[in-house]
């Protein structure tokens, strides 16, 4: 059994596709397209198929990635891109299919490219200014209050036009790992002043692995 790992891009429209609605398009285009993906078996045989650190709505991703098994002890990754990408939705562009090299539980963190309309510095300037930077996360357990100056104590931002952009790095992992959504930031810099998260594009660049490298 081979695990194949199924990377892609989720940009402009398809940032509007919920992690159901995406399951159920990958479930059907995985049949539509013929490949040779692996069934569970009992009464109700469905395809495997797991989604990593999975984003939410209205943000945008260079490196999205799900896995499906089969039980080919080889696969054409070409062939498999080839396959896939005719039948998906407008936004998602199919980069790379591969057998899986690390496991979902070595994503560490994430890396993210944020713009925000250039009114929203003074906003910015407070966060840098602040000692603490506390916001609410909802988990399953309830609620808990966190610093978001603990995992991001500085942003560096640039103004190029009418824009401002920046870069920050935040904890992402699955199961009881901890995962900081860039939302946070975002309510954050709206109560202090800045934009809204609908005049806001927040873009996921990388993946990294618990010894820095990109995730595979």
């Amino acid at each position: 059994m081979t695990t194949v790992r199924i990377f892609f891009e989720k940009r402009g429209e398809a940032a509007y596709i919920s992690l159901l609605d995406l399951q159920r398009v990958f479930h059907r285009l995985l049949k539509i397209s013929g490949l040779p993906v692996w069934y569970t078996q009992g009464f109700n045989p469905h395809i495997y198929l797991s989604f990593s650190c999975p984003l939410s709505l209205e943000q945008e991703s260079l490196c999205e990635s799900c896995e499906v098994k089969t039980e080919r002890e080889q696969i054409d990754g070409a062939a498999w891109q080839a396959a896939l990408q005719p039948l998906m939705p407008r936004g998602i562009k199919i980069t790379k299919v591969a057998p899986a090299v690390e496991k979902v539980a070595q994503i560490a963190s994430a890396e993210y490219c944020i713009a925000m309309p250039a009114d929203s510095a003074p906003s910015l300037e407070s966060y840098n200014a602040a000692q603490t930077a506390e916001v609410t996360k909802k988990t399953k357990r309830g609620q808990k209050t966190l610093d978001l100056k603990e995992y991001l104590p500085h942003i560096d931002y640039k103004k190029e036009e009418d824009e401002l952009r920046f870069a920050i790095l935040l904890p992402c992992g699955s199961g009881e790992a901890l995962n900081l959504n860039p939302s946070l930031l975002m309510d954050y810099l709206h109560e202090h002043g800045g934009a809204p998260s609908w005049q806001c594009q927040i873009l996921r660049t990388h993946l990294y692995t618990k010894d820095g490298k990109d995730f595979a």
